[in-house]
């Protein structure tokens, strides 16, 4: 284990170096400026979101689809990432995590689009999409769609799985003593009896869930803020100078620069708000809406409460308690800032974070079991979904760091050829932006012709 876990670190050197960087920060930025700040309609996309699209077509409600998207993103990486960056990269990870977030709303906008342009319809009326679909479709490169389904299938054990058990199997020993088996047993039981259902049932659940985890777990942040609110302007200010001078983090254990800063922040940025992944329009692409714009501003959005609110509010406040100086990692350092809260905060973590881990698992086995369909057809699913539910239980096992490794290293290679998509289709991003919103046609019905029926592709048999 400890030689697989260097091969990963190893690879993760190279992946997540300055050239993966300066192409995942660089495409925020780019989608930015050529969707003219598309990221002020973010008040229209959270009013889509609250809205039914009855004249659109598709197998979830829009909500349904940003809620599932918004289980899959808020998950571990909100709690146990945003510390680990903390305590890795110094307290300026906290706000390039939170850039990431601000601009990668454009590039999530982006991917939504392009899976409901891409999307095609199957004989029994489901609709499948996503970045193989726009690959494929879009600029016909079925080897690269190949490509990206596979190390989707990859990442959804490592990103979607493996490491939400983990997290949520650590933070039960430590605070109650709870076997980790034990966790990992009961939180089988429970994603096997959901997933089983299919997407509407995840889309149910998540609708259910998701607004009241969120508002849970931020009422907890917003209390040890408030309790310890005489030193929040100069974490604020620390935080700020941190991201452009590098202070060492972990009380100095780890010599961190600017880069180092960058690096943790926009990594885990990315995986908790999974923009550039091309993740979350594989259940966009399943949305009822009647035109690609409209989905994309609800997906938008995903990024916006993820990253933007739920991250940035939980670095403050794990760089507010100072606890991060005291060399702790992971679920340890997000368990001592809760700590704070007398008697209820260690239950009010363990609660968001199973909350949080749940719903994420739930939404990656869709994503997963989507881009197996895509490889193999309908009869790989019930085989996935059986593996699924076991890699649950060994997430819940194995050790934190090679969990994390396995996680990088699968989404640094799920968001390369995705992001080669987004880049090559740009044009198209911007023609359907300028027909629909910049025109102010955002209720326009799409034309029949951009729903093919899946006998268009043919199944892989």
């Amino acid at each position: 284990m400890e030689v697989i876990d260097g091969w990963l670190s190893a690879i993760n050197g190279y992946l997540w170096g300055p050239p993966m960087l300066v192409l995942l920060f660089g495409t925020h930025l780019f989608f930015t400026v050529r969707l003219l700040f598309v990221q002020r309609y973010t008040g229209l996309g959270i009013k889509l979101s609250l809205t039914p699209d009855a004249p659109g077509k598709g197998d979830i409600s829009q909500f349904g689809a940003l809620a599932t998207a918004l289980a899959a993103t808020v998950g571990t990486g909100n709690i146990v990432g945003v510390a680990t960056a903390v305590a890795l990269g110094g307290p300026g990870a906290v706000l390039w995590c939170w850039l990431t977030g601000v601009f990668g709303m454009a590039t999530k906008y982006a991917e939504a689009l392009l899976a409901v342009k891409y999307r095609v319809q199957t004989a029994d009326g489901t609709f499948l999409g996503g970045p193989m679909y726009a690959l494929e479709r879009g600029l016909k490169l079925k080897w690269l769609a190949v490509l990206f389904a596979l190390f989707t299938v990859l990442a959804s054990f490592g990103i979607g799985n493996m490491v939400q058990a983990n997290a949520i199997a650590s933070m039960a020993s430590e605070t109650f003593g709870v076997a980790p088996w034990m966790t990992g047993v009961v939180l089988m039981a429970l994603v096997g009896a959901v997933i089983l259902g299919g997407i509407r049932s995840i889309a149910r659940m998540c609708i259910a869930l998701v607004p009241v985890m969120v508002i849970f777990y931020v009422a907890g942040c917003l209390t040890i803020l408030v309790l310890e609110w005489s030193t929040l302007p100069a974490t604020l200010q620390l935080i700020v100078q941190s991201a452009f001078t590098g202070p060492a983090a972990a009380g100095g254990a780890v010599g961190s620069g600017i880069m180092l800063a960058a690096r943790y922040g926009i990594a885990r940025g990315v995986f908790s708000n999974e923009s550039g992944l091309g993740s979350a329009p594989i259940v966009a692409a399943a949305a009822q809406t009647r035109n690609p714009v409209r989905q994309a501003l609800v997906s938008a959005t995903g990024t916006f409460w993820d990253t933007v609110v739920i991250c940035a509010i939980t670095g403050i406040t794990i760089v507010n308690s100072g606890l991060w100086q005291d060399g702790l990692d992971g679920s340890a350092l997000t368990k001592s800032a809760f700590d704070l809260i007398p008697t209820i905060g260690p239950i009010v973590l363990t609660v968001g974070l199973f909350t949080f881990v749940f719903s994420t698992i739930l939404g990656w086995s869709y994503y997963g079991e989507r881009a197996l369909e895509y490889l193999f057809g309908k009869r790989a699913i019930f085989p996935y979904r059986l593996a699924w539910v076991g890699a649950v239980l060994l997430g819940s096992l194995v050790t934190l760091q090679m969990v994390w490794n396995f996680a990088d290293m699968a989404n640094a290679l799920m968001a390369i050829p995705n992001l080669v998509a987004l880049l090559l289709l740009n044009g198209i991003i911007v023609a359907e932006t300028r027909k629909y919103l910049w025109s102010g046609r955002i209720d326009e019905t799409a034309d029949e012709v951009e729903i093919p029926a899946m006998a268009e592709v043919p199944e892989t048999e």
